[in-house]
C-alpha cells in the first residue's frame, strides 16, 4: 500500500515544481499575457484546494480505494490534455484538472496510510510519505532544467506524467485493498461545497490579483469580502446540516486542532521561502532559473533525511520533542537567512537551507501523525482534507505577507514586477540592494511568526484516545 501512495505523492511533486522552471517558455510559446502566465501556475493550486473536502467526505462515505484511483486517472488525463493545448485558457482549465487529480491523491495516500498503519508506525510511513512528495519536487527542477535544455519543448513537461500516472492507475487498483466504509448511503452536502468553493476561489484570486498587481485594490477587496461572506455562509450551514461536508465538532479535537494550527502557521512562515530564495539567486546573484533550481537542492536533501527519521523517533518517543525543536530550528534558519547579503558564500547558505530542511522535515512528519491520530476512523478522509487546506491556505497567504512585508521597503510597483515570472525584472544595482534589504526583514519577521506555531504545538495535549471517545460521544460516528 505504501508503495502505491509514494508513487502518486511522487508524481504529483514533480508537478508542482516542475512548471517552475518552464514557465517562460510555456508563456512565450503560447503568446500568453502576464495575467495568463500567472494562472497556469496558479490553477493547479486552485484545482487541489477546491476539490479537498468533497473529496475527504466522499472517501469517508463511499470508501477510499476507487476514489484514489480515479485521482491517478484524473491526473494523468489533465497532464496528456496539457501537453496538447493550443492555446493560454485550455492550459489552464487542463492545469486545473491535474490540480483536482493532485488533490484526490494527496489527501487519500495519507487517509489510506492512516488506515493501514499500527499507531506505533505511522509516524514513520507519514515520513515515508512525505518522502516521496519532497523527492518528486526536487526532481521537478532538475528534469525540467533537462527536458527544456535538452529536448527545448515545453510540451515534454508534460509528457512525462502519461506513462507514470498510467501505470500508478493500474498499479493502485491491483494493490490496494478498501478499508472501510463509514456511512454508506449518507447524502453528500453540495450546498456546503459550493459555500466553499466560493470561499477558496475568492480568496485564492484576491491573493494572486494582490501579489502579482493585477486588477485594480478595489477588486482585491471585493473578492476579500466575498470571501469572508462566504465562509460564514459556510459555518452556518455546516452546523445545521444533517450530513455536513466538514463534521466542525472535529475542531474541538484539541490535538487536532492544536496541530492543524501550528501547521498552518509554519506553511504560512515557510510557504514563500524557496521562492525568496530562488530570487535571491536569480537577481541578487544573477543566476539562471536552473542554476537557482539546483542551489536550493540541499533544502530537500536535508527534508528527505530527516522527515522520515523523525516520524519513526516520534513513534517511540511522541511528537512534542520533535515538533517543538523543528519549530525552533525553521525560526533560527529563517534568521540566519536575513545575515545573508552579495558576498556571503554559497557553503553558508546551502548549510542555512540544510538547517531549514531539517526543520521543516523534523516538524511535518511527527505533527502529521499526531493529528491524524487523533482523528476518529470514520473522519479520517475529511480530517486529511482539513489538514491539507490548511497546508495549501497557509502556502498561499505566506506569498502575499512576504510581499507586503518587502513593500515596506521595496516600493510595490517593482516587487509585482519581480515576483510576475512571464518576463524578466531589469533592476539597477541600488534597486537590487534595496531588493535584498527587503529580504532581510522579511526573513526575520518569517522566523517570529514561525516562532508562534510552538504554543498550540505544545499546547494540542498528547494522546488521541480520550478525544476520540469524545467525538463518539458527541455523535460524530
Amino acid at each position: 500500500m505504501l508503495s502505491v501512495t509514494t508513487i502518486g505523492v511522487l508524481m504529483a511533486g514533480i508537478d508542482a515544481r516542475i512548471v517552475i522552471v518552464g514557465l517562460p517558455q510555456v508563456i512565450a510559446a503560447l503568446g500568453a499575457d502576464t495575467e495568463q502566465g500567472i494562472w497556469i501556475n496558479q490553477a493547479y493550486l486552485l484545482g487541489s484546494i477546491v476539490i479537498l473536502l468533497l473529496i475527504g467526505r466522499v472517501t469517508d462515505v463511499f470508501g477510499r480505494k476507487n476514489i484514489y484511483t480515479s485521482g491517478f486517472a484524473i491526473f494523468t488525463i489533465g497532464s496528456a490534455l496539457t501537453s496538447f493545448a493550443m492555446n493560454p485558457l485550455q492550459v489552464i482549465l487542463f492545469r486545473i484538472a491535474q490540480g483536482i487529480g493532485a488533490g484526490i491523491i494527496l489527501t487519500n495516500s495519507v487517509a489510506l496510510i492512516v488506515d493501514a498503519t499500527p499507531t506505533k508506525e505511522l509516524g514513520f510511513s507519514l515520513g515515508v510519505n512525505n518522502l516521496g512528495f519532497r523527492f518528486g519536487a526536487m526532481a521537478g527542477l532538475t528534469i525540467s532544467g533537462l527536458i527544456l535544455s535538452f529536448i527545448g519543448d515545453w510540451r515534454a513537461l508534460f509528457y512525462i506524467n502519461i506513462p507514470i500516472g498510467i501505470f500508478g492507475t493500474v498499479w493502485a487498483q491491483l494493490a490496494l485493498k478498501e478499508t472501510m466504509f463509514g456511512e454508506k448511503g449518507a447524502k453528500i452536502d453540495w450546498g456546503g461545497f459550493f459555500a466553499f468553493t466560493v470561499f477558496v476561489t475568492s480568496l485564492l484570486l484576491a491573493l494572486t490579483y494582490d501579489a502579482y498587481g493585477i486588477g485594480s485594490r478595489l477588486i482585491v477587496y471585493e473578492l476579500l469580502v466575498i470571501s469572508i461572506v462566504s465562509i460564514v455562509i459556510f459555518v452556518w450551514h455546516e452546523r445545521r446540516c444533517e450530513h455536513p461536508l466538514l463534521d466542525l465538532r472535529l475542531l474541538e479535537i484539541r490535538e487536532y486542532t492544536g496541530g492543524v494550527i501550528a501547521q498552518l502557521i509554519n506553511a504560512i512562515a515557510w510557504g514563500a521561502v524557496l521562492l525568496l530564495l530562488s530570487l535571491y539567486f536569480q537577481l541578487v546573484l544573477g543566476l539562471s532559473p536552473f542554476d537557482a533550481g539546483i542551489r536550493i537542492i540541499p533544502f530537500d536533501i536535508a527534508f528527505l533525511i530527516c522527515g522520515p527519521l523523525s516520524g519513526k523517533l516520534s513513534d517511540r518517543f511522541g511528537h512534542i520533542p520533535f515538533t517543538t525543536s523543528g519549530i525552533i530550528l525553521t525560526s533560527a534558519s529563517l534568521y540566519l537567512f536575513s545575515t545573508v547579503d552579495e558576498l556571503t558564500p554559497y557553503s553558508n547558505i546551502a548549510i542555512f537551507m540544510m538547517l531549514f530542511g531539517a526543520g521543516i522535515g523534523f516538524f511535518s512528519s511527527p505533527n502529521m501523525s499526531s493529528v491524524m491520530g487523533s482523528v476518529p476512523a470514520q473522519r479520517r478522509g475529511v480530517g486529511s482534507a482539513l489538514r491539507a487546506t490548511f497546508f495549501n491556505v497557509g502556502f498561499a497567504v505566506s506569498l502575499n505577507l512576504a510581499i507586503v512585508i518587502i513593500s515596506l521597503i521595496v516600493p510595490y510597483a517593482l516587487v509585482t514586477q519581480i515576483m510576475s515570472a512571464s518576463e524578466e525584472a531589469i533592476i539597477t544595482p541600488a534597486q537590487k540592494m534595496q531588493f535584498l534589504s527587503g529580504l532581510k526583514v522579511t526573513y526575520v519577521w518569517l522566523a517570529i511568526l514561525n516562532a508562534v506555531a510552538i504554543v498550540p504545538s505544545i499546547f494540542r495535549g498528547k494522546g488521541a484516545a480520550g478525544h476520540e471517545e469524545k467525538v463518539q460521544e458527541l455523535d460524530i460516528a
